[in-house]
């Protein structure tokens, strides 16, 4: 009887201590804070297992790993970003990652973005694809020809913003997104006013990177527009200085006269009409800009005596002329007083 007894105490807390471990691993909220995870390709499995148990705060560490071992999940861990939350609990941590159950991550474009290797890092910085990979296909003819660009004007692809994707998406997929947020932008409606400018929608990106490489301030943008689209418009040379700076590779501190005789197509002081291609990523409101420019007789603009970003523009050549000398003069007193101080 005794012996009874002691086996039926042993088979009913071999029941609880089942009980209890299920309930652990699959009905109670295990992690105590979000952790945002990211899982590569040759990520180990016991480190990521040690990770989530450390850094979401797991309240049963071994229930995570009796639940890892249960799915077998070294074998059939998905690569992805993935973020574990409170009230979480262990089995479902793990099937998420044995299925690939991801979080989107956001890509985001900003900033100035004047190189291929700049616009490459940005997206490798942000996604599992290697940055190599992504220059690599921006300067791939066969590759680019299938989203229909080239090496020389994939720039106008990219439209700057915050697109919302898997972490691990691929170069291809990567592409394919743009090229279908690209074909979203350009409705029917921008389509018609840039040909009411007389432009195709490449060439509005083209103006509209000369327009960025113009000027920081915002504010500027329809109405440098609006300048460059009146030289345009007259048949006017566009004799824009960011395109002689494209063509020194960016590395010009000023643009100077002797710089205005390169012979490059993107020299617009040299050659008329609009430069072959996108001499950067122009961000939206650039593009918004020439398709909505101020209406203005402004042909002329440089840079304000105020230092402050801004411009003076000038209808006619002599009024320019005392913009720019007013320019010079207050940039002559700076330098001076900066030597003396």
């Amino acid at each position: 009887m005794a012996a009874v007894v002691s086996i039926l105490a042993v088979g009913v807390s071999l029941i609880s201590w089942f009980s209890i471990r299920y309930l652990l691993d699959n009905r109670m909220a295990n992690f105590g804070r979000e952790y945002v995870l990211f899982v590569y390709p040759d990520s180990d499995m016991e480190a990521i297992v040690d990770s989530i148990n450390l850094r979401a705060e797991a309240r049963f560490e071994k229930s995570l790993g009796r639940c890892a071992s249960a799915e077998d999940l070294k074998a059939v861990m998905k690569p992805g970003k993935y973020v574990i939350e409170e009230g979480m609990t262990s089995i479902y941590v793990v099937r998420m990652l044995a299925n690939g159950w991801q979080t989107p991550q956001n890509l985001t474009l900003s900033g100035t973005i004047r190189d291929k290797g700049r616009l490459a890092k940005k997206i490798g910085s942000q996604m599992m694809v290697d940055s190599a990979a992504v220059a690599e296909a921006l300067n791939d003819t066969s590759f680019l020809a299938g989203y229909g660009f080239t090496p020389e004007n994939v720039f106008a692809l990219f439209l700057p913003d915050t697109y919302e994707m898997y972490w691990t998406a691929s170069v291809d997929d990567i592409f394919t997104r743009f090229r279908k947020e690209y074909d979203a932008f350009w409705t029917e409606e921008r389509l018609a006013k840039a040909e009411a400018q007389g432009l195709s929608r490449m060439e509005v990106s083209i103006l509209a990177s000369i327009v960025s490489g113009e000027t920081l301030k915002s504010f500027e943008y329809p109405k440098i527009a609006g300048v460059y689209l009146n030289r345009y418009h007259k048949g006017m040379k566009l004799q824009a200085d960011p395109t002689i700076c494209f063509c020194f590779d960016y590395k010009l501190d000023r643009v100077l006269k002797k710089h205005l005789t390169v012979d490059s197509p993107y020299n617009t002081y040299k050659y008329a009409g609009l430069p072959p291609a996108p001499i950067n990523v122009p961000p939206k409101a650039c593009i918004e800009a020439v398709l909505n420019p101020d209406k203005h007789g402004y042909i002329y603009f440089c840079a304000s005596p105020a230092f402050d970003g801004t411009h003076n523009f000038a209808v006619t050549y002599s009024e320019h002329l005392r913009n720019a000398r007013a320019f010079q003069r207050e940039l002559t007193a700076r330098r001076k007083a900066k030597q003396n101080s």
